[in-house]
């Protein structure tokens, strides 16, 4: 009888001996006070002149919404600062690789779009790599892709999203795969080149990188950090590398908002999408707002370029403002911040925006734990969901 009643705990503690270090990590994850919604957009910049009419829809969306503070909604903007110049590369005697930057005057109208909502306070720039490819191993590709050879040759300038995706990886090298590690001194040069053009191009430092394809190392974060870079924008988990299929890998290490990476650059997760030329509508972005709130974290939305561009555009402004007038009416209380004012709340533990009492954090832990995989089956078929819904009445 004895030996049975020693049974459940024992199970209880293996069971949390088993989840320990990922309920360690989850505790110490900020918590937040408030909603907190900011959609993310990659892959702006240089390129083709549509985009600048697509960044004036936006803005005017956005100014149209505000939060109860009268903060309009943030669109973070990764941008990319340069693109083959096709037409040189053509014309060289030789091949190489020849670039135009965002600040060149062909792409006036784009740039003139980006300074506008950045002014208004509607658009935020985020550094999303010099090119959205490693140049060299675009070079090398085109020898024996006649997809590449012709991306990097054509008559107007090319998208990069039409380029092969494992060569959409900026830090490695992808012309054979597994791809290959970049050298330090590559990474370094490269860094310092996008780190300068950056702030000559905005008149800032860029505090808040997002690594193309999410696809970056240690080595990357360590140069960036030297050159101001002060935020990482996540998926939630480490990727280094394109495997034999093409596909981003690494060592499958979680990463949580608020921990810090190599020099202290501090890591914020995007793990929500919103894509509506594949499909998404306002309700899958509420969806992911809600799962967010109930675990007292922001919500990163993450949308790109295509969604708003051809044919796709009007679904997608659409869905976007349907988004941004039910997430205000859903939540009384929700905030617009940019991703540097998301990792500035969690870095100084701003008590405005960040949740300092045990019972508010409590129960925040216990939804995130609750979401682990396999641990509510574990936690029911052992029992110990009974005392875990006791401390859930006792937080509420």
């Amino acid at each position: 009888m004895i030996t049975l009643l020693l049974l459940p705990p024992l199970a209880w503690a293996l069971l949390l001996a088993l989840y320990a270090k990922r309920f360690i990590a989850l505790w110490h994850e900020p918590v937040w006070c408030c909603p907190v919604l900011v959609i993310e957009s990659d892959d702006w910049g240089a390129g083709m002149l549509s985009q600048a009419a697509a960044l004036d829809d936006l803005r005017q969306l956005l100014n149209c919404h505000c939060d109860h503070t009268r903060r309009h909604p943030v669109m973070t903007l990764g941008i990319v600062l340069a693109i083959a110049d096709t037409e040189a590369i053509r014309a060289a005697t030789d091949r190489k690789y020849l670039s135009i930057v965002l600040d060149d005057a062909r792409l006036a109208p784009v740039l003139t779009a980006l300074r506008t909502g950045i002014v208004e306070g509607v658009f935020a720039p985020q550094l999303h790599g010099m090119e959205h490819y490693w140049p060299a191993a675009v070079l090398v590709a085109a020898q024996t892709d006649k997809r590449v050879e012709a991306w990097l040759t054509g008559d107007t300038l090319p998208r990069t999203e039409d380029l092969p995706s494992p060569l959409q990886s900026r830090w490695t090298a992808a012309t054979v795969l597994p791809s290959l590690p970049l050298s330090i001194s590559e990474i370094n040069e490269a860094v310092a080149t996008e780190a300068r053009t950056f702030q000559r191009i905005f008149g800032m430092t860029a505090q808040v990188a997002v690594p193309t394809t999410f696809v970056w190392n240690d080595e990357v974060e360590r140069a960036w950090s030297a050159h101001g870079v002060r935020c990482i924008v996540t998926p939630g988990m480490r990727l280094e590398y394109r495997d034999a299929q093409g596909r981003p890998a690494g060592d499958g290490r979680k990463i949580l908002n608020g921990e810090c990476g190599q020099n202290d650059v501090l890591y914020v997760v995007r793990d929500q999408y919103f894509e509506p030329a594949l499909g998404h509508c306002a309700e899958q972005g509420l969806a992911a707002l809600a799962r967010q709130t109930a675990c007292a974290r922001p919500t990163l939305l993450e949308t790109h370029r295509f969604n708003f561009l051809g044919e796709s555009a009007s679904v997608a402004m659409q869905e976007l403002n349907n988004l941004l007038d039910k997430a205000r009416a859903n939540y009384r209380t929700l905030r617009f911040l940019s991703t540097q004012e998301i990792a500035e709340a969690m870095a100084h533990k701003d008590t405005e925006l960040i949740e300092t009492s045990l019972r508010p954090r409590l129960r925040a832990w216990l939804v995130r734990i609750h979401i682990l995989p396999r641990f509510t089956k574990l936690a029911r078929f052992t029992g110990l969901v009974w005392p875990l819904r006791l401390l859930g009445k006792w937080a509420a």
